[in-house]
Protein backbone atom coordinates (compact mmCIF):
# COMPACT_ATOMS: atom_id res chain seq x y z
CA UNK A 1 0.00 0.00 0.00
CA UNK A 2 2.65 2.31 1.22
CA UNK A 3 4.44 1.92 -2.49
CA UNK A 4 0.96 2.63 -4.10
CA UNK A 5 0.86 5.90 -2.33
CA UNK A 6 4.41 6.81 -3.66
CA UNK A 7 3.63 5.60 -6.81
CA UNK A 8 1.23 7.83 -7.26
CA UNK A 9 2.73 11.18 -5.80
CA UNK A 10 5.12 10.77 -8.27
CA UNK A 11 1.88 10.42 -10.83
CA UNK A 12 0.74 13.45 -9.57
CA UNK A 13 3.79 15.46 -9.54
CA UNK A 14 4.54 14.49 -13.01
CA UNK A 15 1.19 15.76 -13.96
CA UNK A 16 1.58 19.12 -12.07
CA UNK A 17 5.25 19.57 -13.43
CA UNK A 18 3.82 19.31 -17.18
CA UNK A 19 0.57 21.63 -16.44
CA UNK A 20 2.78 24.18 -14.77
CA UNK A 21 5.93 24.01 -17.11
CA UNK A 22 5.85 21.63 -19.99
CA UNK A 23 4.21 22.14 -23.62
CA UNK A 24 0.84 24.06 -23.48
CA UNK A 25 1.29 24.71 -19.55
CA UNK A 26 -0.55 27.67 -18.16
CA UNK A 27 2.02 30.01 -18.41
CA UNK A 28 1.94 29.30 -22.93
CA UNK A 29 -2.31 29.54 -22.09
CA UNK A 30 -2.33 32.75 -20.25
CA UNK A 31 0.10 34.53 -23.53
CA UNK A 32 -1.95 33.02 -26.52
CA UNK A 33 -5.09 34.81 -24.45
CA UNK A 34 -3.02 38.15 -24.83
CA UNK A 35 -2.18 37.54 -28.23
CA UNK A 36 -6.16 36.26 -28.86
CA UNK A 37 -7.16 39.65 -27.70
CA UNK A 38 -4.34 41.60 -29.83
CA UNK A 39 -5.58 39.79 -33.50
CA UNK A 40 -9.49 40.76 -32.00
CA UNK A 41 -8.79 44.45 -31.68
CA UNK A 42 -6.79 44.03 -35.04
CA UNK A 43 -9.71 42.06 -36.48
CA UNK A 44 -12.05 45.09 -35.17
CA UNK A 45 -10.10 47.96 -36.81
CA UNK A 46 -9.80 45.75 -40.41
CA UNK A 47 -13.53 45.00 -40.20
CA UNK A 48 -14.20 48.98 -39.61
CA UNK A 49 -12.36 49.47 -42.98
CA UNK A 50 -14.35 46.94 -44.30
CA UNK A 51 -17.25 48.68 -43.42
CA UNK A 52 -15.88 51.86 -44.61
CA UNK A 53 -14.74 50.58 -47.79
CA UNK A 54 -17.84 48.54 -48.99
CA UNK A 55 -20.04 52.04 -47.83
CA UNK A 56 -17.74 53.59 -50.68
CA UNK A 57 -18.45 51.29 -53.31
CA UNK A 58 -22.42 50.90 -52.97
CA UNK A 59 -22.18 54.59 -53.07
CA UNK A 60 -19.92 54.68 -56.00
CA UNK A 61 -22.34 51.90 -57.85
CA UNK A 62 -25.67 53.41 -56.47
CA UNK A 63 -24.82 57.04 -57.20
CA UNK A 64 -23.32 59.76 -59.64
CA UNK A 65 -23.01 62.43 -56.69
CA UNK A 66 -20.02 60.01 -55.48
CA UNK A 67 -18.49 59.55 -58.92
CA UNK A 68 -18.87 63.62 -59.60
CA UNK A 69 -17.19 64.30 -56.39
CA UNK A 70 -14.37 61.90 -56.86
CA UNK A 71 -13.66 62.77 -60.58
CA UNK A 72 -13.66 66.98 -58.93
CA UNK A 73 -10.97 65.90 -56.37
CA UNK A 74 -8.92 63.49 -58.21
CA UNK A 75 -9.19 64.51 -61.87
CA UNK A 76 -9.83 68.32 -61.22
CA UNK A 77 -13.15 68.02 -63.30
CA UNK A 78 -15.04 70.88 -64.24
CA UNK A 79 -18.68 71.11 -65.65
CA UNK A 80 -20.07 72.49 -68.94
CA UNK A 81 -20.66 76.53 -68.07
CA UNK A 82 -18.79 76.63 -64.84
CA UNK A 83 -15.84 79.17 -63.67
CA UNK A 84 -13.20 77.49 -62.25
CA UNK A 85 -10.62 80.05 -60.05
CA UNK A 86 -7.17 78.63 -58.96
CA UNK A 87 -6.30 80.77 -56.44
CA UNK A 88 -2.27 81.44 -56.46
CA UNK A 89 -0.51 83.82 -53.64
CA UNK A 90 1.30 86.74 -54.89
CA UNK A 91 5.06 87.25 -54.64
CA UNK A 92 4.43 90.01 -51.95
CA UNK A 93 2.78 88.04 -49.61
CA UNK A 94 5.39 84.96 -49.66
CA UNK A 95 8.14 87.28 -49.19
CA UNK A 96 6.23 89.04 -46.57
CA UNK A 97 5.52 85.34 -44.99
CA UNK A 98 9.75 84.97 -45.54
CA UNK A 99 10.63 87.84 -43.36
CA UNK A 100 7.58 86.95 -40.70
CA UNK A 101 9.27 83.63 -40.22
CA UNK A 102 12.82 84.92 -40.04
CA UNK A 103 11.81 87.66 -37.40
CA UNK A 104 10.12 84.21 -34.99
Amino acid sequence: MRAFTVLLFIVLALLQYRLWFGKNSVSDYLSLQEDVKAQQLVNAKLQQRNKLLYADTDDLKLGTEAIEERARNELGMIKENETFFRVVPSKNSEVNDNTNKELY
